[in-house]
């Protein structure tokens, strides 16, 4: 709030001050006071309105540019309220309490739709457990009886399959603190269970499943990093090449973190899709080859990522290879339960 702008606000009160005062002068010409009393008086009215205008200023300014600096410093800057104390001015007063209604009206209506968007994410939970029973006979059925399924077939079942997975960890990463339990796992058991859940369409996709240096313990939840390694293993057979491919993982330590490397031979990322390729959505070049794209399943695995303190990068070189590392830090500090 600076001074100018405050004097410019308040001309049409120093106008009329000033009409007053032309007034006043007229009288006192009028009653043939002496010149001394006129000075005597113009010189109190000016000490008094500059006392008041300077007063006026003193006590708004401190008060709206500490409300000012606060909203640019906040995060969220609703929050504003909470740092305030309520002024000794009227126009203060009002203003503190508009703010006060404004912020009541704001949390009662967030909270009426969290309380929705709530039983929304219970029920897509339901349905989904729900969906995955009828799944889970196709696939027992199709393992008993494999004649009775040709090669598309199976992988629907299988795609279909993935895209419950993926619907049920978008809706549980939104509240992750609830969901995960962090404990000391092994990687390469994790990937056993991944290799046996993708070992037919691994087949009948000929792609070679290659693992090395696998055998270390990390700090994780396995659940939820068997869901991020599974999607980007699933991206790799989608976007394999039709003649000598294969997927490999494998691990490297540094000082402060094990790295999980997985990396295939397939088509590639172009490099100008490389930088949005966690943005929610984005499918890039390959999306528009692969008419199935979601482009939801890297940006689910990067926000897992963030959630588990783990770190995870790609890099590509278009039909040459892609290469995704997970990292887990090694002296990040975890509860694990025992």
């Amino acid at each position: 709030m600076k001074f100018l702008d405050y004097i410019k606000d308040k001309i049409i009160t120093l106008l009329l001050f000033l009409f007053t005062y032309i007034l006043i002068l007229f009288l006192l010409f009028a009653f043939k006071c002496s010149l001394e009393l006129i000075i005597s008086i113009s010189i109190t009215l000016f000490i008094f309105i500059t006392l008041c205008i300077l007063y006026d200023y003193y006590r708004k300014v401190k008060f709206y540019n500490y409300l000012i600096n606060n909203i640019e410093m906040l995060d969220k800057s609703y929050l504003v309220l909470e740092t305030l104390q309520e002024p000794h001015f009227y126009e203060g007063k009002i203003l503190f309490h508009a703010l006060y209604l404004i912020n009541k009206s704001m949390i009662e209506n967030l909270k009426k739709y969290e309380f929705q968007l709530n039983d929304f994410k219970d029920y897509i939970e339901m349905w989904i457990h729900e969906v995955k029973l009828p799944l889970s006979a196709l696939t027992l059925l199709h393992h008993n009886h494999q004649e009775l399924f040709n090669t598309k077939e199976k992988k629907y079942i299988q795609r279909i399959n993935d895209y419950v997975e993926q619907v049920l960890y978008y809706v549980r990463s939104e509240n992750a603190e609830k969901d995960y339990l962090i404990s000391k796992i092994n990687i390469s058991k994790v990937i056993k269970n991944i290799a046996l859940k993708n070992k037919d369409i691994l087949l009948e996709s000929h792609v070679d499943f290659l693992i090395e240096n696998v055998d270390i313990d990390v700090f994780t939840d396995s659940k939820w990093l068997e869901f991020i390694i599974n999607q980007i293993i699933n991206n790799s057979i989608k976007y394999s090449k039709d003649n000598d491919a294969y997927i490999k993982l494998y691990t490297y330590k540094n000082d402060h973190n094990y790295t999980l490397v997985i990396e295939d031979n397939g088509i590639g990322i172009p490099s100008n899709d490389l930088p949005r390729i966690f943005d929610k959505s984005f499918t890039g070049y390959n999306g528009r080859i692969q008419k199935n794209s979601t482009g939801m399943g890297l940006f689910i695995c990067k926000n897992l990522c963030t959630k588990l303190k783990h770190q995870i990068s790609i890099e590509s070189i278009q039909q040459e290879y892609t290469r995704v590392s997970i990292t887990f830090s090694i002296n990040d500090y975890y509860d694990v339960v025992k």
